[in-house]
């Protein structure tokens, strides 16, 4: 007898056809009061340095101009808009720190206290306040005024990768000791930590250490 042909509930279901990703269109040129509009949208969400939002706001005016050229318009047309929308970007920030919407000496205060806090060195701090748009002097100057204690910040890196005073299962014997030490060591320098510093942070007990950290987080 032949085999009777599957029951449809039998049959594997038709592949279904990937869905086609439609590219976002470019919709209307960049002007600064749109900038702006984008600018306010952007502080609602984000904090900011004046250099940071009008890379932001650049960025916006960059795709408009990707968008615009994929969809016809021609570049030769497209150029004056984006030269436009750079300067705007540039206006629409500075614009924003006259309203007090953008203030680069608060943002860098709160994020150099945050940053010590999570464990990051000096070093590290000012590397991210200048990419961030932060000035050099400004972003010294942060630093000094926030006297953040590098030794506390040392041990909250420790912490996060469990070593020195953070070790859950330390070693006895003393090469192992010395080996553990040295990896600790490693890892606080390539962090930015100075080399005083990594060593006052792995001569703490964990006791120590532990009511340091607690201590930096009241203030």
């Amino acid at each position: 007898m032949a085999d009777s042909p599957p029951m449809a509930e039998d049959r594997p279901p038709p592949a279904r056809r990937p869905r086609e990703r439609r590219q976002p269109s470019a919709g209307p040129a960049p002007t600064e009061a749109r900038l702006q509009e984008a600018a306010l949208n952007h502080l609602a969400r984000f904090a900011a340095t004046e250099a940071g939002l009008a890379r932001v706001l650049q960025r916006r005016v960059a795709r408009w101009a990707q968008r615009a050229e994929r969809e016809g318009m021609e570049p030769e047309a497209v150029a004056p808009i984006v030269a436009a929308g750079r300067a705007a970007a540039v206006s629409v920030a500075r614009r924003m720190v006259a309203a007090g919407a953008v203030d680069d000496a608060a943002f860098a205060a709160a994020r150099a206290r945050r940053l010590s806090r999570a464990g990051r060195s000096r070093r590290a701090i000012a590397a991210h306040l200048a990419a961030k748009g932060v000035g050099g002097e400004m972003a010294s100057e942060t630093l000094e005024e926030a006297g953040t204690d590098e030794v506390t910040a040392a041990l909250a890196h420790l912490r996060r990768r469990r070593q020195g005073p953070f070790d859950p299962d330390p070693p006895e014997e003393a090469e192992a000791v010395r080996a553990a030490r040295m990896k600790a060591m490693g890892a606080l320098a390539r962090a930015g930590f100075p080399r005083e510093v990594a060593e006052a942070a792995l001569d703490l007990d964990r006791a120590e250490a532990e009511a340091r950290i607690i201590e930096s987080r009241r203030g």
